[in-house]
């Protein structure tokens, strides 16, 4: 096949690397030193722009429904982590008169969701920015809307967790959180939508005095919302029946009634207490003891 080609050297070549003591088949010519020569100044352009997430606008109607399973309103503040567009942020300022915050990786969609805001007449009711998701700061939003893929929500979760306070809403759109439950699921069509409510962390030992005496102590363990642990009522053991952690709210109750009811001030007053060791004895805790036997939590 190969018989009538021809691979004739240059004679005029090989004759000068002949002069030059050069053999064919030495490879003396590629042993050379580079140490001496400097590449520091060449260097490969990064991007400058790595999307995690593709960019795939959410429907009117999905929007709807999780603003709806959020329950925003006018009070809150909301904050859409990879925003695209903005759409979600204008629709809340829209019609919930709701101040929000929205961050993207994308300049391009950044752009857009200002333009949007500003055709819709919200702009003084929003921010719209570029950032990284895990990097940027999200502790006042009191509602987190996302459309992300699962693996970025794991990645997101520590911190929705440690710097949201108890109580914040966050809504997802299709992906979930690994294996933190949602509090709720909702299906638009043949989507998913996932609702959190973030626990306050109250794994650890209780200890507190009611106004008739009583000493009550509590052992919690705490994974998520989930909560297990023991009881006792001036040194006796009792059992636990169960103990609920919703936002801010914390419910124990034994086999008897209910022992312990702690929400926002009174909620505070406990951990403080815990911290510092010492029975409760202030004025707020004996509201909080009647607030444990009003029948409305019973």
């Amino acid at each position: 096949m190969y018989k009538d080609l021809a691979f004739d050297h240059d004679d005029e070549l090989i004759d000068e690397l002949r002069d030059l003591d050069y053999e064919q088949g030495d490879d003396s010519l590629f042993d050379s030193d580079y140490r001496d020569l400097n590449f520091d100044d060449y260097s490969m352009d990064e991007p400058d722009i790595i999307l995690d997430v593709p960019y795939v606008p959410t429907d009117e109607k999905i929007v709807h429904a999780m603003l709806d399973l959020a329950e925003v309103t006018s009070q809150d503040t909301l904050y859409d982590l990879g925003c695209g567009d903005g759409r979600i942020v204008v629709a809340a300022a829209l019609e919930r008169n709701t101040r929000g915050v929205g961050i993207d990786m994308d300049p391009m969609r950044i752009t857009e969701a200002i333009e949007y805001a500003g055709h819709t007449g919200v702009e003084y009711l929003v921010n719209f920015f570029e950032g990284d998701l895990l990097e940027a700061d999200f502790s006042q939003a009191t509602v987190v809307t996302l459309y992300l893929l699962d693996l970025v929500n794991v990645q997101l979760r520590p911190r929705l967790l440690d710097e949201l306070r108890p109580g914040t809403r966050i809504v997802s759109h299709a992906f979930d959180m690994g294996d933190w439950k949602p509090d709720q699921r909702q299906s638009c069509g043949s989507i998913n939508i996932y609702k959190w409510i973030v626990p306050a962390k109250v794994a650890g030992t209780w200890q507190w005095q009611t106004s008739s005496g009583e000493t009550y102590r509590v052992e919690l363990k705490q994974k998520y919302q989930q909560l297990s642990g023991k009881a006792w009522i001036d040194g006796e053991e009792a059992q636990l029946k169960n103990a609920l952690i919703k936002g801010d709210l914390l419910l124990i109750r034994d086999q008897w009634a209910l022992l312990c009811a702690a929400k926002d001030e009174s909620w505070l007053l406990l951990k403080a207490s815990y911290r510092r060791h010492r029975r409760l004895k202030s004025s707020k805790t004996n509201n909080l003891v009647a607030i444990c036997n009003s029948p409305m939590l019973a």
